[in-house]
């Protein structure tokens, strides 16, 4: 249906290649030239500066819900005024013992307006459904999970 594609590129800076001085750093480029800074998350010595992968994930599903969210929102005649999510992934090990990011909760808070406003329990089904719907949950092993207000 279609294709993604991203170039990560990465130079060593440092003088030596040993494990405790290699730079983590690299870049993300995308389509319209867009470039991120990535490196390891500051655990794994990388850059505090940067995006590190596991950042990147979180905010991918977070992302993605949000924008099956809007999608189903708009179908169903109701106006987002605003939308923020404070998203949190937890790197734990897996049931193999491996680390992994094994849950992502995510915190939505919208803002609607206009004539009609979904009740809570309206609103909980429309963010079942953009679950259902979102792309990147539907392609990882993590379990999400949705707190709303």
């Amino acid at each position: 249906m279609s294709e993604h594609s991203v170039t990560v590129a990465w130079r060593r800076t440092s003088a030596s290649f040993d494990s405790e001085a290699y730079n983590r750093d690299h870049s993300w480029s995308f389509d319209a030239g867009i470039q991120v800074r990535a490196s390891a998350a500051p655990a794994y010595r990388g850059d505090l500066d940067c995006v590190d992968p596991e950042e990147a994930y979180v905010a991918a599903l977070s992302s993605c819900h949000m924008l099956t969210f809007l999608a189903i929102a708009s179908r169903n005649r109701l106006t987002v005024d605003a939308y923020e999510d404070h998203a949190t992934g937890f790197l734990e090990k897996n049931v193999h013992g491996k680390l992994a990011v094994t849950r992502v909760v995510l915190r939505p808070q919208v803002r609607f307006s206009g004539s009609v406003a979904p009740s809570q329990d309206e609103l909980k089904r429309l963010h079942e459904q953009a679950h259902q719907g979102c792309i990147i949950a539907n392609s990882v092993l993590t379990t999400v999970t949705i707190e709303s207000a």
